[in-house]
């Protein structure tokens, strides 16, 4: 082929173009697209889009201005690209669920956090925030390079002045060529603080650092469900963030138990993970769940996940985090531009980045600063020179031919330069009154005195420091808010719990299984002669089954009928006031279906050596079988629980006690018998035996009813029969025998008296509180209950219908601030009634008005003392 005349083919390697030309564009994409700057944290689109809507002058004390009007300016001023790259990136720099603190003020339809498309740019409207202005401050004191622009017909800056450090507050995310950055935004105050700190000892840590900035703060809230991934990022500048929905259970008016979803994860498209959750509910990869509703509106988010009749909520959810986007993690990548170049930085590198932007800044600002004011000086001494000579300077000026004459017969005359003899010829003639010129002479010395603080400024490097300190503080007064996204320790992270206060709680649990933890300082406020205080807020059958004193590193052991333990520490229960109802403990531990909570065990710690083994757990079962187990077998918690006592079929767990390893044991059979013993007639077992039989049941039908520790020495035994008859009775009518025999009658289980139900320790100062199988809830004061022989019957407490019985009795235990005698507004005392009925039909039970009289019925019970030594053989259950 021939070469046409005036052709110059240069014949060159293939690979070496193609080499080269793709360099040129990953630094392109790197250094002119992807990647933050560490100084202002901005991509060139972001910069170009903030100056050009300062340049037009939509600032936010400003009117809004069309967005087209916006993306034409920059579009054709300094960005010459695509015009939905520019309008994307403003309205995402308006999203208050993109940026934790918006650049841009938006008005009308900017999308929304279900994905939704913004409107087209000729129907919004635009301005720039507040803090917007932050980053611009001082762009016009010579604070930055200013660049070409692409047709070199303008000037763009290379870098914004940025008062607060834009990157750590606001994060980034791009895909480069062959790299890429992911970084989290985190809350202004926390960040200014860390900066603070990091201006005040440069060599300080990054764990101390992390004192100030704690964790990511994003804007759609949500939680940071553990810390290691919080801990790398800040160290080393990658590290993954476990990011959870803010999610809690309620009741719905029909009874259904719910989940509610506030918060979800940064990032997350809410009508995606609504789809997917719903996707996989109908493919049965998600039980539990009956319907989801979406009841979100402008007060805020709210999902809605209705639960099935026998769902357990605390399972549920934690279902929802493995499987579906209610729990998703944030991979920090903390890559940014450090002087053109792309860099991994940690947290203490961030801060040093901007900490030297901003020390530049300040200095060319106040050299800026300097200049202006001494070419205003220097005009001001020519003006005092000519308001000394003032009748020489008119004389020569009146006498000039032209202005030029004039100037130059200045500048000879009183040795002026060029500049002040044109500022002498500008004067207006007001300023030759005198009081003009007191007004010049004020103004040169207060330029002088100016002039001398910022040369002291540019030569002392601590008035600098001092200045962007300021700066920032006022910053964070301004825009500083409260984080949103909340830290939770995840259950491995013990260390953590250094921060956690170990104060005083106290520990409600009601009968119905609502638990939670109040203050305990809330109840001493309270001085003697007070009107009292509001009780709990439960359902009227309700009532308080467990109350007592913990601090908050204590642990909750928490035994349920299967045999099963679960750990919980005080801190983890849920706070309530005094008169709040709490929540279901059931929601707080992943129970099985059909399992449900029988003791609840007040822990010290479980890593003192001597406390957990010289303490011990007892345990009984319905079918007679007795275990102690030392403590220190269940020191090892674990999130799922562990098997705490190996059930036989058809059997399960009644009561769990803790020992000190010599207290007394009593045992009582639903037909009406009672086996004492001390506690070292059973021997210490593994965590995973059955036990030993503590009473013999020789009737099939025979069921142990209760067990109970003595621990307090004006204890007495209270027994109650399923017909309503009750008595008290002192322990040591009930003498102490071997483990494993049939015992002592405490009641004889006829016909008329039915069988035995409760077996309680109790005290002179308790409530009790018995229910019926028809619901009918009855508090009375063991007061009010006579204190009769173990061989007696009793005496009839309650009369029930034919159809009802009783099924339980609960000693209650009182808060500190209720009162023996309760006023109403007047002060006037309310009399009660010495039994109170608190459910069901009043004309349903009636109850003996005089409950300290023997009953016609009762009658002395001759003791059976042939079976209560029986040996024992310690048969393994």
């Amino acid at each position: 082929m021939a070469e046409s005349s005036g052709e110059n083919i240069i014949p060159i390697n293939i690979e070496d173009e193609m080499r080269g030309a793709y360099i040129d564009y990953s630094m392109s994409v790197i250094i002119s697209r992807a990647l933050p700057d560490v100084r202002d944290g901005l991509k060139p689109v972001h910069r170009r889009v903030l100056y050009g809507m300062s340049d037009l002058g939509v600032n936010y004390n400003r009117a809004h201005k069309k967005s087209a009007r916006i993306v034409g300016e920059v579009l054709g001023k300094y960005h010459p690209h695509g015009d939905s790259s520019v309008y994307n990136t403003m309205v995402r720099m308006a999203q208050p669920w993109s940026l934790r603190y918006p650049l841009v003020d938006g008005q009308g339809n900017f999308g929304s956090v279900d994905g939704d498309n913004p409107a087209a740019m000729r129907y919004t409207e635009a301005r720039l925030k507040r803090l917007a202005d932050e980053l611009l401050s001082d762009l016009n004191k010579d604070t930055v390079d200013f660049q070409p622009n692409f047709d070199d017909s303008l000037s763009e800056p290379s870098v914004l002045p940025s008062k607060f450090p834009n990157l750590l507050v606001n994060g980034s995310s791009g895909i480069a060529v062959g790299m890429a950055t992911n970084m989290a935004p985190h809350n202004l105050s926390e960040v200014v603080d860390g900066v603070l700190a990091f201006i005040d000892d440069p060599e300080i840590t990054i764990p101390q650092l992390m004192e100030h900035v704690k964790a990511p703060d994003f804007p759609t809230g949500g939680i940071i469900y553990g810390y290691n991934g919080v801990r790398s990022a800040m160290e080393t500048g990658r590290g993954s963030i476990i990011m959870r929905s803010k999610a809690q259970f309620e009741v719905s008016k029909t009874g259904r138990e719910q989940i509610i979803i506030t918060e979800i994860p940064y990032m997350t498209n809410k009508a995606a993970m609504i789809e997917r959750i719903a996707a996989l509910i109908n493919d049965k990869k998600l039980d539990g769940i009956s319907d989801i509703r979406d009841e979100s509106d402008r007060e805020g988010m709210r999902i809605v996940f209705d639960l099935k009749k026998d769902a357990v909520p605390n399972i549920v959810l934690n279902h929802l985090f493995k499987y579906t986007p209610l729990q998703t993690s944030f991979g920090v990548n903390n890559v940014a531009l450090v002087k053109g170049r792309p860099v991994l930085l940690n947290l203490k590198d961030l801060i040093k980045h901007y900490v030297d932007h901003r020390v530049v800044v300040v200095t060319r600002r106040t050299e800026f600063e300097l200049r202006e004011a001494e070419k205003r000086a220097h005009i001001l001494e020519g003006l005092i020179i000519a308001l000394d000579n003032l009748d020489a300077v008119i004389s020569l000026i009146r006498s000039s031919r032209d202005p030029e004459t004039a100037k130059n017969g200045l500048m000879e005359s009183f040795a002026l330069s060029e500049i002040q003899a044109k500022a002498i010829l500008e004067m207006r003639l007001q300023r030759l009154t005198g009081l003009e010129r007191d007004k010049i002479v004020k103004e040169y010395e207060e330029i002088m005195l100016l002039i001398a603080d910022l040369k002291d400024i540019l030569a002392n490097e601590f008035r600098k420091y001092e200045i962007i300190k300021n700066e920032l503080s006022e910053i964070k007064e301004r825009y500083g808010d409260a984080r949103r996204t909340v830290i939770e320790f995840s259950a491995e992270e013990f260390s953590d719990e250094d921060m956690i206060p170990d104060d005083e709680m106290l520990i409600t649990i009601s009968n119905e299984g609502y638990i939670k933890r109040t203050p305990l300082s809330e109840y001493r406020t309270q001085t003697r002669g007070g009107v009292g205080s509001r009780g709990v807020k439960t359902k009227d059958t309700d009532f308080t089954e467990h109350l007592f004193s913990a601090t908050m590193l204590n642990y909750l052991l928490i035994f349920t009928e299967f045999g099963k333990l679960f750990w919980m520490k005080v801190y983890e229960v849920p706070e309530g006031s005094k008169t709040s109802k709490g929540r279901p403990i059931q929601n707080l531990i992943s129970l099985e279906n059909g399992d449900s909570i029988r003791s609840v065990i007040n822990v010290r710690t479980l890593s003192d050596e001597d406390y957990i083994n010289n303490n011990y757990l007892i345990m009984c079962t319905q079918q007679g079988t007795i275990k102690k187990t030392l403590l220190e077998a269940y020191s090892r918690p674990r999130t799922n629980g562990i098997i705490a006592i190996s059930i036989n079929e058809g059997d399960r767990l009644l009561n769990v006690a803790l020992t000190n390893g010599d207290n007394d044991i009593v045992i009582a059979s639903s037909a009406g018998r009672a086996v004492r013993f001390n506690e070292k007639g059973v021997r210490p077992m593994g965590r995973t035996a059955a036990g030993v039989r503590g009473i013999n049941l020789t009737d099939p039908e025979n069921k142990v009813i209760g067990m109970v520790c003595i621990n307090r020495e004006d204890a007495q035994l209270l027994v109650v029969s399923e017909n309503g008859f009750g008595k008290r009775s002192d322990i040591d009518s009930y003498r102490i025998t071997n483990r494993g025999g049939k015992g002592v009658s405490t009641m004889n289980a006829t016909d008329k008296v039915g069988k035995l139900v409760a077996i309680r320790e109790v005290t002179e100062q308790d409530d009790l509180m018995i229910i019926t199988r028809n619901g009918i809830a009855i508090r009375m004061s063991v007061l009010d209950i006579r204190l009769a022989g173990r061989n007696t019957q009793g005496v009839k407490l309650i009369r029930l219908n034919n159809s009802d019985e009783i099924t339980s009795v609960t000693r209650i235990l009182k808060d500190p601030d209720e009162k023996a005698e309760e006023l109403d507004e007047d002060g006037n005392v309310i009399e009660k009634p010495a039994v109170q009925v608190i459910g069901g039909d009043s004309d349903d039970i009636l109850v003996t008005d005089e409950l300290d009289e023997t009953d016609d019925d009762d009658e002395v019970i001759e003791d059976d003392e042939d079976d209560e030594n029986e040996p024992s053989d310690e048969p393994e259950a």
